[in-house]
């Protein structure tokens, strides 16, 4: 055994082609498996308090810094699991020479190398923005990883893999600058912009006067077909006139509002996710991705592959969603309501400052949903699960048998609040499903992990 052993390494020196498969079994490093994922949780839980405790992250800034954060994390660690490949191919710009290599004659500590790729890339993504209080707590967080992962470790594998995972985020972050919205929390309103004045166009709901990120759809997105092939048809065309189909749409809006029972206020304020108050939407998603890998006590591996197909979906789901807003520039229900059909209409919550078309609560609810799904369910999406997200900012629980019906729920509650009109949240929900499927059948992830 031991000389079948020394020629595989000899042969890897040679042709500097051994699998992932032989990098784990060979005896080198122990498998990403081994590694518990409570880790990457918590990393995301301190982005979450990042992202709510930081000017300028609105819900597209939260979204593309948790989409870096999850890529970096598994370019840090795909080398211990089997038959896993570089995201470097599927991700648009994302060429392997932008990447550093593993030696894969010598061994590594995949946690180490993940606590140093996240912590760094965290660091990166808030740049000029991370207060001391959270740069502490990051510290803290990564000092505790990298003194428990230490104990009983080869010091040469502790430096190599520490250096790995914060070359890895290094090359993350280069490649990061280049995709239109880097610093983009220094400038959230992408000033100057010059607002449509046309009586279809949107118009500020609140004492905020300029739309979040109005170049937002011409990021760069991590697949392109995420813009190219789930763009929404055009919205009902605007109309005042009573017997009008988007008439219509409003006055459904209005009656809603007025009928509301207490659950539907109840879900209007759950999925609410403002940004600066909660987590926003993507980091409520993130939150019950993580709480369902943590009670089914993943490892590192399937967290990481879990945290990295959301990061994807989530990020490209708010350029798509971002892209269709500023196409139609479409007036919220409340300025339409006011103006056509009740002067004193209210809505249960605030109006984000952004056009209506299409819901970007159900766009990235709809990816994430698909995104469970694929680690989770089946495909009518059946899991059985109780949502404690919310508990921090005051809010009860919620229990849900499905991941559809719960994306549905996210994208009705945005009708119960008077936000938007129903087309918003039918078609935001279509796009983010397809947006989904594209990251679950173009990004090809072992299945068959724990």
């Amino acid at each position: 055994m031991l000389i079948g052993i020394l020629l595989l390494l000899i042969s890897c020196n040679k042709n500097d082609t051994v699998s992932t498969t032989d990098l784990t079994f060979i005896g080198l490093s122990k498998s990403t498996s081994t590694y518990s994922g409570k880790q990457a949780a918590e990393y995301f839980e301190l982005l979450c308090t990042f992202s709510k405790t930081t000017a300028g992250f609105f819900p597209p800034q939260v979204a593309r810094a948790y989409g870096y954060v999850g890529i970096t994390g598994y370019e840090a660690v795909f080398n211990g699991i089997p038959n896993a490949t570089s995201l470097s191919n599927p991700l648009n710009g994302l060429g392997a020479d932008l990447l550093p290599k593993a030696d894969k004659t010598k061994a590594y500590n995949w946690a180490l190398a993940y606590n140093a790729a996240t912590a760094e890339i965290i660091r990166k993504m808030f740049l000029q923005a991370l207060s001391k209080i959270n740069a502490a707590s990051l510290d803290s967080l990564v000092k505790s990883y990298s003194n428990r992962l230490s104990v009983g470790e080869d010091s040469n594998v502790i430096l190599r893999s520490i250096q790995f995972g914060k070359d890895i985020a290094g090359a993350i972050y280069t490649y990061s600058t280049t995709d239109g919205g880097d610093l983009s929390y220094l400038d959230p309103f992408q000033l100057p912009y010059t607002k449509p004045t046309d009586s279809a166009a949107w118009v500020p709901t609140s004492a905020i006067q300029n739309p979040v990120s109005p170049k937002w759809g011409n990021n760069r997105p991590f697949l392109i077909q995420n813009v190219s092939t789930t763009q929404p048809s055009s919205p009902i065309p605007f109309s005042t006139g009573v017997n009008s189909e988007f008439y219509s749409q409003a006055l459904l809006v209005n009656n809603q509002v007025k009928m509301n029972s207490a659950e539907q206020i109840e879900i209007t304020k759950y999925w609410a996710d403002d940004p600066f108050n909660t987590f926003t939407p993507t980091g409520h998603t993130f939150g019950i991705l993580s709480q369902i890998l943590q009670e089914n006590r993943a490892s590192l591996e399937k967290s990481v592959i879990g945290f990295a197909k959301l990061s994807i979906a989530e990020n490209d789901a708010f350029i798509c969603c971002w892209k269709g807003k500023y196409q139609y520039n479409l007036i919220r229900p409340v300025s339409y309501i006011k103006k056509y059909i009740n002067p004193a209409f209210t809505t249960v919550i605030g109006t984000p400052p952004f056009p209506a078309y299409t819901s970007g609560h159900s766009c990235e609810m709809g990816a994430g949903s698909k995104i469970f799904i694929s680690l989770f369910a089946n495909e009518n999406g059946d899991y059985t699960f109780t949502d404690y997200s919310q508990l921090k900012y005051g809010l009860s629980v919620r229990n849900y048998t499905n991941f559809n019906s719960m994306a549905d729920e996210c994208a009705k509650s945005r009708l119960y609040g008077g936000l938007h009109y129903p087309m918003d949240n039918d078609k935001g929900l279509q796009v983010g499903r397809a947006i989904g499927n594209n990251v679950n059948t173009i990004i090809i992830l072992p299945s068959n992990i724990h």
